[in-house]
């Protein structure tokens, strides 16, 4: 019956004598197309930190079982200095910090999204799709055939992000954002929390007691990945990996280019001429669309 279909469909082009299309083909994209996009997307990031924006006090490097201890190394905070004015006034910074309050950093309880929760997600998204490195990774995530277009793919980012699910088989409680980029409590530990912004406003506010750094990235300016060491209240991180100096478009970006053309698996990249893997992980116990999966988890691995 569908040969019928399809023969009834070409029967006026043939007629009329016109040319058809051809077939939208998807092509997944190669490891090296994908580290090269990756340094086009570093090159792109015009709203990230300046070595003279950010200034850092690692204090001590842990090692061994060090990072498990949960002992403190540090008299100091991380952060002895942040560019404030300069850099959280930039859109994509202001519409992303606009977030960080919309959720209950504790598992188990049902994230509510009002309407104006809503409104600041679409207003953080339609900033960054008004950026080179946004724009970049969409054109060839299309060319790929991963989406038809530009809308398509902004549709989906704002699902596979945003989206909410469960991590305690209850109410939904969770997101890829929530997890990623404000970070959750889960089982009693820290879970996700990779993002430098999140980390930089909690510690100024007093929730954050940084503890050690255990890994740093080769690179001499930003962005740079590091691995710390930290509580959040009374909650430990052994090891939270995440970059340092990047504008919000450049992490969602990055994370997403991996995400999307390499789920479940570690991602190899270039940025700044150097060389480094992305974790990604899907979430498999629900799923959106036309069974979809959203963001589990995706950061620099170190």
């Amino acid at each position: 019956m569908r040969d019928i279909f399809a023969l009834l469909w070409l029967l006026p082009c043939v007629i009329s004598g016109a040319v058809l299309p051809e077939p939208r083909q998807a092509r997944a994209a190669t490891a090296t197309e994908i580290a090269n996009l990756a340094e086009q997307l570093y090159a792109a990031d015009v709203n990230k930190a300046s070595t003279s924006d950010v200034t850092l006090n690692l204090q001590y490097k842990a090692t061994g079982s060090q990072t498990s201890s949960g002992t403190d190394f540090a008299s100091q905070r991380l952060y002895s200095y942040v560019n404030e004015g300069k850099l959280f006034a930039r859109p994509t910074y202001s519409r992303y910090i606009a977030l960080l309050d919309n959720y209950i950093k504790t598992t188990g309880t049902a994230e509510s999204v009002p309407s104006a929760e809503i409104a600041e997600q679409n207003a953080f998204i339609d900033e960054i799709f008004k950026t080179s490195v946004i724009s970049q990774l969409s054109n060839f995530l299309v060319s790929k055939g991963y989406y038809t277009s530009t809308a398509s793919f902004k549709t989906d980012l704002k699902e596979m992000w945003f989206g909410l699910y469960t991590r305690t088989k209850g109410p939904l409680d969770s997101s890829g954002f929530e997890h990623i980029f404000h970070g959750e409590i889960h089982n009693g530990g820290i879970s996700g929390f990779h993002s430098w912004v999140q980390f930089y406003l909690q510690e100024k506010a007093g929730q954050i007691n940084y503890l050690s750094y255990s890994a740093k990235g080769p690179w001499s300016g930003y962005p740079d990945v590091y691995g710390f060491q930290f509580k959040w209240g009374t909650y430990l991180k052994t090891l939270g990996s995440m970059f340092i100096g990047s504008s919000p478009e450049f992490e969602i970006g990055i994370l997403t280019l991996c995400y999307v053309t390499s789920p479940d698996s570690l991602c190899s990249v270039k940025i700044g001429g150097q060389t480094l893997r992305i974790q990604t992980y899907t979430w498999a116990n629900s799923t959106y669309g036309n069974g979809k999966r959203y963001v589990a988890s995706a950061y620099p691995t170190v």
